[in-house]
């Protein structure tokens, strides 16, 4: 993908994001970034997501908490928080610039005493869409169950799309899929139209009734 705009406002950002693309890093420490734009693109569609007998067990458990925006950046770090990753500074800045803007959010899992940070994922919101950026696990299950109570969020507060950008292996064993380019555009028009408010509604209940509401609905 050829490199770009060199000063990538958070304004640009989002509308690139309204035109299906979205940008990355080569590594961490590359000061340049360049759009994406995938022939086929993951979406989790929002009436599927799959829950196995043992995902279901972790999410009843509930010796975890769950919290919305309460600490963006620490989710940040922690997708950053590996070997090789695509954010890099550049990309941290812009997508904090994006949650002062209340256009990226967060969901946090944490530990039973709701002090340390097991888990997360952010992305970014437009109109009824939610372009999911990254996820991270500091303990088995953590990021399952982050996207499951995700999953649940987005839909009780008006989402209808959740764009996943790539789909990997571990995003198809939770019911992703891959969609050709044009359908994603088709669908991404539509969820434009709309209007869905991710702080429109509190995390509402437990593990028992996110697990209850996704029956019911799916």
């Amino acid at each position: 993908m050829p490199r770009d705009d060199p000063d990538i406002s958070p304004d640009l950002l989002l509308h690139a994001y309204a035109a299906g693309v979205f940008p990355m890093a080569e590594t961490r420490s590359d000061p340049d970034l360049f759009w994406v734009d995938p022939r086929r693109r993951g979406v989790i569609p929002l009436d599927g997501f799959h829950i196995s007998r043992s995902l279901a067990r972790a999410i009843r458990r509930g010796d975890y908490r769950v919290s919305i925006d309460r600490d963006f950046a620490g989710v940040v770090d922690g997708c950053a928080d590996r070997e090789e990753t695509w954010i890099s500074e550049r990309i941290r800045t812009l997508y904090m610039s994006l949650f002062d803007l209340n256009r990226a959010h967060s969901l946090e899992v944490w530990d039973e005493s709701g002090t340390y940070l097991i888990g997360g994922v952010y992305g970014v919101t437009l109109g009824r869409a939610f372009f999911g950026e990254s996820m991270f696990s500091r303990r088995r299950d953590a990021s399952k169950i982050a996207l499951a109570w995700l999953v649940d969020h987005l839909r009780r507060c008006g989402f209808t799309l959740f764009d996943t950008q790539f789909l990997t292996p571990h995003l198809a064993s939770l019911g992703g899929v891959e969609i050709p380019r044009a359908e994603y555009r088709a669908r991404l028009a539509e969820a434009l139209e709309g209007d869905a408010d991710f702080n429109g509604h509190d995390l509402s209940g437990d593990g028992h009734s996110v697990l209850h509401r996704m029956t019911q609905t799916s």
